[in-house]
């Protein structure tokens, strides 16, 4: 075996042994009390649905509607990604993405849970000739100058993310971006600092590509935005900025072969689904809080909340009956926003259920000085890490959550690096299906999206949507009393 060869398989190994695991204890009715907590039988009665559910899953992967679990072996792709990143980082400095919603928040969590944090202060050599990573997600215009006045144009790649290649707001950020390239850098090579990601040929955009010879990614069918943190829409950002998107495949891939392997009631996706679904329509736990005790993890979070929102938020079930069900989810940070947010789940309405996310071992230990030890106060805090000082923050949290009836489940991710993230996206994407199809409503689409874009459109004066603008002045009128 190669010395290379070795290596990656040593480094596999060590890779392995960082799993995830779920614990959720603190939502149990021994804990929190019957009224608040689930039961061992109703888990236990959960059998059947969750044998219907895993065959619902393998017929939504087996027919392409689950899209998100192929991208685990496309090689291909993957390797079209590694050579496009290559090529750009010859003379880029910069990558801008442009997008808006799950075509944003992929790179957005990624950069966050994998780079260093002053990644785009470091200079070049200290980046190892990687870019630095931008992310333009929305229009309001101040903001996008500032942004802008920050990069260096003449080397800056920018990669265009749109799945339907028909949002406006993202559409709109390219054409004024793509005018300034142009304007600086002339027709040719504003064209080839332009990568655009988006479907296989159905949208503006990739008809754009197509016609005027843009670099072009695409996203397969089956994938949406919220699912596509692993394609190209976040895996090219990835690749630029340096992030390792081997690791985070192989951490989903494990993630994927772990769930395979295990019955359906010990399943870490279909139990946690099991415990949001009882939680949900049986304890009037309505409001999931995500609260990461890592600052790493808080894009992830974010992520995440648009993935339950779009994928859970549905007025009509499968069956097509009215029924307006979804998981409204906060997003909470640990430990700061135990002075901010607390006080409201242990005090307010009873309709929440809590999960952390835990870190295990951080990157660096940084040792609380036993400085001022005679002062009351003081004297208790030194020769403490900060790390062990969020262990005890989080434990307590969930302890006094608890004491107060709110049920809380804790996932633990050992470290923080590509494989243990890639298996965290790759249980989260599994869970909201699991809830979906428990739920028995269509967890892929986002049907109220789609009618946003086309008012708007309308709007706009797009030809083809009339009708949205109609009905839209048929209704939007300001009655004079109510002006203040």
């Amino acid at each position: 075996m190669k010395r290379s060869e070795r290596g990656h398989h040593e480094h596999r190994r060590v890779y392995e042994q960082t799993p995830l695991t779920i614990d959720h204890t603190l939502a149990m009715a021994e804990v929190v009390g019957a009224a608040n907590g689930l039961s061992e039988g109703e888990l236990r009665a959960m059998e059947p649905q969750l044998h219907r559910v895993d065959e619902q899953i393998q017929t939504w992967r087996s027919n392409g509607t689950a899209g998100f679990c192929a991208l685990l072996d496309d090689t291909a792709t993957v390797q079209e990604i590694k050579g496009l990143a290559k090529k750009l980082k010859e003379w880029c400095r910069d990558a801008l993405i442009v997008g808006i919603g799950g075509s944003a928040w992929g790179a957005r969590a990624l950069r966050q849970a994998l780079l260093h944090p002053s990644h785009n202060h470091f200079p070049l050599g200290q980046r190892h000739y990687h870019s630095r990573l931008f992310i333009a997600d929305n229009i309001e215009p101040d903001s996008l100058y500032g942004m802008l006045d920050g990069l260096e144009l003449k080397r800056t790649a920018v990669n265009v993310i749109s799945k339907s290649g028909e949002t406006p707001e993202t559409l709109a950020l390219f054409l004024f971006i793509y005018q300034i390239l142009e304007n600086r850098l002339g027709a040719a090579q504003a064209k080839e600092s332009c990568v655009l990601t988006t479907d296989g040929g159905q949208g503006s955009l990739a008809r754009l590509a197509a016609r005027e010879g843009f670099p072009h990614l695409h996203v397969p069918a089956g994938v949406s935005g919220r699912f596509g943190i692993l394609s190209a829409m976040g895996l090219f950002p990835a690749a630029l900025a340096g992030i390792d998107i081997d690791g985070l495949l192989a951490g989903a891939r494990f993630m994927d072969q772990r769930l395979a392997a295990a019955p359906v009631t010990a399943n870490p996706a279909y139990r946690l689904a099991a415990c949001y679904y009882l939680a949900h329509q049986a304890k009037g736990r309505r409001l999931q809080v995500i609260m990461p005790y890592a600052d790493s993890l808080l894009g992830l979070a974010e992520w995440c909340s648009h993935l339950w929102a779009e994928s859970l938020g549905k007025q009509y079930d499968r069956h097509g009956r009215a029924v307006n069900v979804g998981l409204t989810t906060l997003r909470a940070r640990g430990a700061t926003d135990q002075h901010t947010q607390l006080q409201l789940y242990l005090e307010g309405p009873p309709d929440k259920i809590v999960t952390f996310w835990e870190v295990g071992k951080f990157q660096h230990t940084i040792m609380i000085p036993p400085r001022f030890a005679d002062q009351e106060g003081l004297e208790y805090l030194g020769g403490q890490t900060l790390g062990a000082l969020l262990a005890a923050e989080k434990q307590a949290t969930a302890w006094q959550l608890a004491e107060r009836g709110c049920p809380s489940l804790t996932i633990q991710i050992p470290e923080v690096n590509a494989f243990t993230v890639g298996q965290l996206i790759y249980l989260l994407q599994m869970t909201v299906v699991a809830l979906g199809a428990l739920l028995e409503i269509d967890p892929f689409g986002q049907p109220q999206v789609e009618g946003l874009k086309r008012t708007i459109g309308g709007l706009l004066g797009r030809p083809g949507h009339d009708p949205e603008r109609e009905a839209f002045a048929a209704w939007s009128r300001s009655i004079k009393k109510y002006v203040l």
